[in-house]
């Protein structure tokens, strides 16, 4: 059975255009995959600690030997990493802040990169992702027009996934949001983002 995971990180919510691509995308996934199950996860209705000491030594404590504590500071992080081992599809929802992705999109990150669970250094020395098999749509907004040197998000997204193993990726980059807070028709500024969108979940 196919599983698709499905991670929004605006805070926009419902004027979001990230979070309306990824609906959209999750429908027309759900139309092309009877059966098929969807996991969601909206980051901005997770709480997301920063990582911390404790953290590193639990993660460098092998599980047999951990203590409770260590356990417990580790089980949202065991949870988020679950979700991306039983989903062999990804879509995520990344609108550009700053220049970059999010900050509880980056708290995210910093809890699912794991050595030996989501990457290894099988030999010592090269690192080796170990979420392979997997496919990747990233989703990502910028509020102004087209910049590439200001957009360091699509870049980030492809190499830190790569890293993790997952090289079947695909980007949809929405530039020029901003016009929406402007007066821009949004139905018409939509539309063809919305199409890009199907036609890659249908993929």
């Amino acid at each position: 059975m196919s599983t698709l995971l499905h991670i929004d990180s605006s805070p926009m919510l419902e004027n979001s255009v990230t979070r309306q691509l990824s609906a959209a995308f999750v429908d027309q996934w759900v139309a092309a995959n009877p059966g098929g199950r969807v996991l969601t996860r909206d980051l901005y209705a997770t709480a997301i600690p920063p990582i911390d000491a404790s953290w590193v030594n639990a993660v460098r404590t092998p599980a047999d030997q951990r203590s409770d504590a260590q356990t417990q500071a580790l089980a949202l992080s065991d949870a988020l990493i679950a979700e991306l081992e039983e989903a062999n599809e990804y879509v995520f929802a990344v609108p550009m802040h700053n220049f970059g992705v999010p900050a509880i999109f980056k708290l995210w990150i910093d809890q699912v990169v794991r050595a030996q669970r989501t990457f290894s250094y099988g030999d010592g020395t090269t690192p080796a992702g170990l979420l392979t098999g997997k496919k990747a749509t990233f989703i990502v907004g910028t509020g102004g027009p087209q910049r590439d040197e200001y957009n360091f998000v699509g870049p980030y997204l492809q190499t830190m996934f790569g890293f993790l193993g997952v090289t079947d990726a695909t980007l949809l980059t929405v530039n020029g949001t901003m016009a929406l807070n402007f007066g821009a028709d949004r139905e018409t500024f939509m539309a063809p983002h919305l199409e890009t969108a199907a036609v890659l979940a249908r993929a």
